[in-house]
């Protein structure tokens, strides 16, 4: 079936006092490559469905990922089944209703008209590149088209529709290994000669490698790692879990608890990152709109993301991060270098994992290459470091930032020069 002859179907036989339900499609091409070779194409549609259906206040959860009229039957049955069966939820509150939701312009022609045999030629590109090099790569080359439906028993009636390219490359020679990736909505801004001189860059600045010992050291992050660290942040910035104590910002709204160059939107304003129309909450039907939202103003929190039962007890208005805005400056990374005696560039990190969600505490690896420079140039390279940072904190310690960058599909962010950022321990990878 079609998307709206499942809605229709689920509507017509649902028997429940209420119910939502979350459709989501995605059509996706996939080219594995490893060590200089194409290993794996993937590619074809899924679809998956979500109902969440009550009885008065007795919930029951089903998902398939059939659309015949068998399966969806069976998936109406089973939640209701569920439903029946289940306590009452003290917090359940109403579907979503019909609201009006923001426009979306999230689907790229150059993304949706890229063909297989071109993603094959950029990945053999960058096996010819590497071979050039006396060096091995690996990666992917992809692209997905999303469409997500959702609608409820109380009128409301979402669409939202992205697409997404993405490719990525580990190079490898000898003990050095080292990775870039660009993910976008629109191919049209894709440059793998680029980017594959980024990777090389990178190579080449990693042969002369010193030992580092952890301490608190001025550093630039670059986008990738600014984002991957403040992404982390974001999921403590949940209204509830600061309301119950059990995050940072407890009774912080409104209050400077950031640093005053610290600026962090959600915005329906770039084009160059993706917008949804509406919030679906952790994959099941919540129907947020997914308004332009102001989180942090020059280190104030403004705004916090909140859900719908916390929003109905509360009086808040329900809201959620759909994508991230981190306002930048004009600094260079080479005006960075010479604004602190010494420091380390940062290309990215992983292996993010709270330590004490009540402070705010991350800890996390650094990998793809750390550069040591003093006066003002770069000297070599250094082992990975692991860390250990309160990122609201850390915010207070930015000391320039550079230009926006996309970092991600639904991320723009700049470079930052940040103040004795606490690392702990060495890395052996």
């Amino acid at each position: 079936m079609k998307t709206e002859d499942i809605r229709k179907f689920i509507i017509e036989n649902t028997k429940a006092d209420d119910f939502s339900c979350l459709i989501r499609e995605v059509d996706s091409h996939e080219t594995r490559f490893a060590q200089n070779g194409i290993t794996q194409h993937l590619a074809g549609p899924k679809m998956g469905i979500t109902l969440n259906l009550s009885f008065g206040k007795k919930s029951g959860s089903s998902s398939t990922n059939q659309s015949d009229e068998k399966s969806l039957l069976q998936l109406i049955k089973t939640a209701e089944d569920i439903a029946m069966l289940a306590p009452e939820d003290p917090e359940h509150i109403a579907s979503a209703k019909e609201i009006q939701l923001p426009k979306i312009d999230n689907v790229s022609q150059a993304t949706l008209d890229l063909s297989p045999e071109t993603m094959v030629d950029i990945v053999q590109r960058s096996i010819d590149k590497a071979r050039a090099m006396d060096a091995l790569v690996s990666g992917m080359c992809e692209k997905h088209h999303h469409k997500l439906c959702m609608f409820t028993k109380n009128g409301f009636h979402g669409k939202d529709e992205f697409t997404i390219f993405g490719h990525s490359m580990t190079l490898k020679k000898g003990d050095v290994e080292t990775k870039v990736s660009y993910d976008s909505k629109d191919y049209a801004g894709f440059d793998l000669d680029s980017l594959f001189a980024r990777l090389a860059s990178q190579a080449e600045a990693l042969k002369d490698l010193k030992s580092f010992d952890a301490q608190k050291i001025a550093v630039i992050l670059r986008p990738a790692a600014l984002m991957e660290l403040l992404r982390y942040m974001g999921w403590m910035l949940n209204r509830r879990q600061s309301d119950e104590g059990f995050t940072p910002f407890t009774g912080m709204l409104d209050k400077q608890c950031f640093g005053e160059l610290f600026n962090f939107s959600s915005t329906r304003t770039r084009d160059e990152i993706i917008a949804h129309s509406f919030i679906t909450g952790w994959g099941m039907p919540e129907g947020i709109p997914a308004q332009q939202t102001q989180w942090v103003e020059n280190g104030v929190l403004k705004n916090m993301p909140v859900g719908r039962y916390w929003a109905e007890k509360t009086g808040a208005e329900p809201s959620g991060i759909f994508n991230m805005y981190i306002q930048g400056g004009d600094v260079s990374e080479e005006e960075m270098m010479k604004m602190v005696p010494r420091g380390l560039i940062i290309n990215r990190f992983w292996y993010i994992r709270p330590v004490d969600m009540k402070r705010g505490e991350l800890t996390g690896m650094t990998r793809d290459g750390v550069l040591y420079f003093e006066d003002g140039e770069i000297k070599h390279a250094v082992n990975n470091l692991r860390f250990n940072e309160i990122p609201h904190e850390m915010t207070k310690r930015f000391l320039a930032l550079g230009k926006e960058e996309l970092a991600s599909a639904s991320a723009i962010v700049p470079t930052a020069l940040i103040g004795d950022f606490n690392f702990v321990d060495k890395t052996n990878f």
